[in-house]
């Protein structure tokens, strides 16, 4: 087995560790998001309630309450804006993952020599090329996607 496919193989064996730890991480912080969630939920009602019932208190307090609520809404809004950008992490992450699928499937396809290799060899690896195509151009489409989210951000 030649160093160079050695090599090869812990490159890719590396970098899918890193994809699945990325993803591990990205799936950690979407249950603390939804948890989060819940939470300025509650807040929330609870201030809802206190606006509504409380017709008699100082005018400051309810001043107090409503600042609160709309900061809780603005906060909401940040997590939702986070948890976009992280769904976008995630199918980007699952198209990396089948770039490198593909890229190992055309690999054996390409090192193949000329001699053994059939018109269905041929075939595989013309299709194999042509999905990897449609994949960067997904990925790349994920990645405007992204500039332009953080422009408009800007």
């Amino acid at each position: 087995y030649p160093t160079w496919k050695r090599t090869l193989a812990r490159r890719a064996r590396e970098s899918q560790m890193k994809r699945f730890c990325r993803a591990q991480a990205i799936q950690r912080r979407l249950e603390e998001i939804e948890v989060t969630f819940r939470e300025l939920e509650q807040q929330g009602i609870k201030l809802e309630k206190l606006l509504r019932d409380e017709n008699e208190s100082p005018a400051d307090q309810q001043t107090q309450w409503t600042n609160q609520l709309l900061y809780l809404v603005q906060k909401k809004n940040n997590l939702m804006t986070e948890e976009s950008d992280l769904m976008i992490a995630v199918q980007e992450l699952k198209l990396e993952e089948q770039q490198c699928q593909l890229d190992e499937k055309l690999r054996t396809y390409m090192n193949k020599e000329d001699t053994l290799r059939t018109a269905e060899d041929e075939k595989a690896e013309q299709e194999i090329l042509k999905q990897l195509v449609e994949v960067v151009n997904k990925r790349n489409v994920l990645i405007q996607l992204q500039e332009e989210k953080r422009l408009s951000e800007l």
